[in-house]
């Protein structure tokens, strides 16, 4: 049967990003595989258990394919994805280490999931009834899955309270065999306290499957905050998703962290303005004296937030300079009056840091979220998939 969302029975297809050879337009994210190995070493050596990093929305937008390349050879273990479509492109991108798909979204794919290995999450009864038919219909061996145990994310999972009937539907299906077991936190950043309560209701909920004859080999929880703040949470393996890419808000250990994406365009054109002479869609900005203004090649379509109107900054020349008026979906305006020497074909960061005859400076993730009122993940993830990523080795 043809599912709504593919385009022939049983094929899942994935979107396509813009690559370097297609781009005319200068703007592009730059993405240091150096700076990359250099944050998986560095997980790994606090965590002391093997890395899964956690590749879901194309790799925190940092594109999925060669990230996942990368960190493979460099020693991850697995990796985990949200959706079926996330895992099909690691493994067409020859990804060959285990691929956790979290998100349980598997209704009409399951045939996918077995085709390419990918190994799902169960957290319904139905999903159980579902794989182990497709397995005992293809006649292959037990099929491993983990099993994620709701302890307060109130989400995904199994709660606590529906976890025996659970089991017991898993223990009937020996077309399913349990691998892992596995939880999410909810505010491992702030709150020691309730990540504590986490961890007792997952042993609670490890220790019934057990007690049920339900064996598995691996139990994780921990994201990027929970490694770094809390050990007791590490487990059997870690799932760092954000601090990969240099982030890891407020955390202890952030600082050794570098961050892998560099976003930048150039400025191609130039014009002066008067005193009250308005700029942009609804005229909210206004000259206040003699100005210039640079436009660049970049707006929301692209992942500059709208909400980076007439208040973001970016760097030209070594320096920071305004936005001027409403970003639009394909063009920025900047106020570069206070900068001498700006010219056509000048590079201005819009993510990262610069180095210009002028000086040097950085615009963070973190610096750009604050503005905009969301968190940095949001901002890496919103750069669109019509930037082709440049990917380089220092």
């Amino acid at each position: 049967m043809t599912h709504p969302l593919t385009s022939a029975p049983g094929r899942v297809l994935t979107p396509r990003r813009a690559a370097p050879a297609d781009s005319v337009r200068p703007t592009r994210a730059e993405v240091s595989l150096e700076h990359l190995r250099h944050n998986l070493t560095e997980l790994a050596r606090v965590a002391q258990v093997p890395v899964w990093p956690v590749l879901k929305a194309d790799a925190y937008g940092h594109g999925a394919k060669a990230v996942a390349r990368t960190l493979e050879r460099a020693g991850a273990k697995g990796f985990c994805v949200a959706l079926i479509e996330e895992g099909i492109e690691l493994r067409e991108a020859g990804i060959l280490a285990p691929i956790l798909v979290m998100g349980s979204h598997y209704t009409g794919a399951w045939s996918e999931l077995l085709r390419h290995q990918l190994t799902p999450v169960l957290s319904r009864i139905d999903q159980i009834e579902a794989l182990a038919e497709e397995v005992r219909e293809r006649g292959a061996g037990a099929f491993g899955v983990h099993v994620k145990i709701d302890t307060g994310m109130a989400r995904l999972g199994v709660p606590l309270s529906l976890l025996a009937d659970f089991a017991a539907a898993l223990v009937r299906r020996p077309e399913l065999r349990l691998d892992g077991l596995m939880t999410h936190f909810a505010s491992a950043e702030s709150d020691a306290l309730f990540v504590g309560q986490q961890l007792q209701l997952f042993e609670r909920g490890a220790e019934l499957l057990g007690r049920m004859g339900l064996a598995f080999r691996l139990r994780h929880a921990a994201n990027t905050a929970a490694l770094l703040a809390h050990p007791q949470a590490r487990l059997d393996l870690v799932r760092p998703g954000i601090g990969l890419f240099g982030l890891a808000p407020g955390m202890v250990g952030a600082e050794r962290l570098r961050p892998v994406m560099r976003v930048r365009s150039e400025v191609i054109s130039l014009r002066s303005l008067g005193p009250g002479a308005s700029v942009g869609y609804g005229a909210t900005f206004r000259a206040a004296r003699d100005s210039c203004i640079a436009t660049i090649p970049m707006g929301y379509g692209d992942g500059l937030s709208r909400a980076l109107s007439n208040r973001g900054q970016v760097l030209v020349r070594g320096r920071r300079a305004p936005i001027a008026g409403a970003v639009s979906m394909d063009l920025t305006s900047v106020d570069v009056t206070d900068i001498p020497g700006v010219q056509i074909g000048d590079e201005v960061v819009v993510l990262g840091s610069q180095e210009g005859p002028l000086g040097s400076d950085t615009v963070s993730a973190e610096q750009i979220a604050a503005q905009t009122g969301t968190i940095a993940w949001e901002v890496l993830t919103g750069i669109s998939r019509r930037v082709p990523r440049f990917y380089r080795e220092e």
